[in-house]
């Protein structure tokens, strides 16, 4: 018996589910202040814009990093395969916060760019990971400060 390979085609369109869920949907949030500005709270949107190019609940193939366990990154990818079953529909690959960022960010790089992902999201993921590598570290104490020139130093001495 021959093998047959479906693609699963999904019967409505990308932009046709963005023109219907741009005006409301569950990731919008609307802000009047700041002149109306709309940001979007979903998890495959890196740079939290709210529009088509990064909305990824509409595109088939999108990428999501969200900060992990102990400083940790997961990076999320949609695959098109499963469209109908969302949890056959999503991969998960894990970074511990011991993964030196330039490997972490080379591994996002290939990982997106075999797959077949938008190269345009790349630098996009990259500085997502960065941002969220660098919010995860300890703050450092800021030393305190010492005088500078004898007169500084003889004031610091009499208190």
């Amino acid at each position: 018996m021959p093998e047959h390979h479906h693609e699963h085609h999904p019967n409505v369109s990308a932009d046709l589910i963005w023109e219907i869920a741009r005006v409301n949907n569950a990731f919008l949030v609307k802000r009047r202040s700041g002149g109306g500005v709309q940001f979007s709270r979903d998890p495959f949107n890196l740079v939290n814009k709210h529009s088509r190019k990064h909305a990824g609940f509409v595109n088939d193939k999108a990428v999501g990093i969200l900060p992990g366990a102990k400083g940790g990154l997961t990076l999320t990818t949609k695959k098109t395969k499963h469209s109908n079953r969302p949890i056959a529909n999503i991969n998960e690959v894990k970074f511990g916060a011991d993964k030196s960022g330039p490997k972490v960010y080379k591994n996002i790089v290939n990982v997106t760019a075999k797959q077949g992902y938008r190269p345009d999201l790349r630098r996009d993921a990259v500085a997502r990971a960065s941002a969220i590598k660098m919010s995860s570290r300890p703050v450092k104490e800021t030393p305190e400060k010492k005088a500078r020139g004898a007169k500084a130093k003889k004031a610091a001495a009499k208190e």
